[in-house]
């Protein structure tokens, strides 16, 4: 059997040639990492539940209008893709104050915003992807104008979706990251969702307990991700025989551990 040509291997996925031209194979890692990579690890089995959280993420947007590069999942860790000319650009939806956020304008973290905050940051991690405004992205031709009005429109629609399914399952969507891309149609380029969303890429807080469901807990060394992210999965009634639970999963033992 031929091997698959690698295309591309970032911090949490690989890309490889599809089967069809215009196609990618997208492979789901279980490595971590944080702080532009300095903290390395592994968090067991994160691969597979990405894989199947941004499967169903990607695949609900599609019913609202939402165009993503999501074709189908082929197995535990791998998904068929759109090929797509990736937009330089990461763009974070903020609904709470926390992260950067916080230690940027000293606002206490957990803090409700009074209005969802659309932000930019250049991909490049040699410069540690730096925040950059709508001026910056047109100066340098990163994107166009109207590019960009599709991509804040894009992202305000997604958060309105995402932050009700999570609030229908008790967590609360404290800010995510999107990348977008582009597909051409003859001379024309259509803007479409690309990457993943998961865990990994979003801020998830219990709205009882306040416990972080997300890449935090590897990022500030709490213990306990893999639970978090197989928690996040069981809720959106990913993992079998578990559905429709709510119950808040119980974080003690990993404090305790750390002394925390």
């Amino acid at each position: 059997m031929a091997r698959r040509r690698q295309i591309y291997e970032g911090k949490a996925k690989i890309l490889y040639e599809g089967p069809e031209p215009g196609t990618l194979i997208q492979y789901f890692k279980d490595d971590a990492t944080a702080f532009n990579a300095q903290k390395r690890g592994t968090i067991s089995g994160k691969g597979v539940i990405n894989n199947r959280i941004s499967e169903h993420i990607f695949t609900a947007l599609s019913t609202i209008g939402v165009p993503t590069h999501f074709i189908r999942r082929l197995n535990m860790r791998e998904q068929l893709i759109r090929q797509c000319e990736i937009v330089p650009i990461e763009v974070v939806i903020r609904n709470v104050a926390a992260g950067s956020i916080s230690k940027r304008l000293g606002i206490e973290e957990g803090t409700q915003l009074p209005r969802t905050i659309i932000e930019y940051y250049l991909k490049d991690d040699a410069l540690g992807d730096p925040m950059v405004t709508d001026e910056h992205i047109a100066c340098f031709g990163w994107a166009s104008q109207e590019e960009m009005n599709d991509i804040a429109d894009l992202a305000i629609r997604i958060n309105d979706f995402m932050a009700g399914l999570f609030a229908a399952i008790g967590i609360r969507l404290v800010d995510f990251k999107l990348e977008f891309g582009r597909v051409w149609e003859n001379e024309y380029a259509r803007i479409i969702l690309a990457d993943e969303i998961s865990p990994d890429g979003c801020r998830l807080w219990d709205m009882r307990s306040g416990e972080k469901l997300d890449k935090d807990r590897f990022r500030q060394g709490l213990g306990g991700e893999a639970e978090a992210y197989q928690e996040v999965a069981r809720r959106l009634g990913l993992l079998e025989g578990q559905e429709g639970e709510n119950a808040v999963l119980d974080f003690d033992s990993h404090r305790k551990k750390r002394g925390k």
